[in-house]
């Protein structure tokens, strides 16, 4: 544990730690259902920290909980494809799935993650 500027202890990573990125995530689902029983749903949230595959990497998404007035879906383990370089150094992560089961019917997404460390 190291002290801040204010003085209060902070969590620091061991030596065999080390902190990868993350990428922020939002998007909604395809349309799913029928008549006056179709809909869609949003979701944001944080990628898992990046695993090594190959050249590039992954992330993992975890998300419990979509929105909508009388059911949720989750968005359990799906892995985001490569990194897809956007230009001075950045990159961003194309994820393409499907929801949990819920209320007899699934919902198929796709979306691009936000790019790691934007103001950095």
């Amino acid at each position: 544990m190291q002290k801040n500027k204010t003085g209060v202890k902070k969590k620091t990573l061991s030596s065999k730690q080390t902190q990868r990125h993350v990428h922020e995530f939002e998007g909604s689902t395809k349309l799913a259902e029928e008549g006056a029983d179709r809909h869609n749903h949003r979701f944001a949230g944080v990628t898992g920290q990046a695993i090594r595959v190959g050249r590039s990497h992954v992330h993992e998404i975890d998300l419990t909980k979509t929105d909508f007035l009388n059911h949720f879906h989750n968005l359990k383990k799906i892995r985001t494809g490569p990194a897809i370089p956007v230009g001075n150094g950045k990159h961003v992560h194309f994820v393409t799935g499907q929801t949990t089961l819920n209320d007899g019917h699934v919902h198929q997404f796709n979306f691009a993650t936000l790019i790691q460390a934007p103001i950095i």
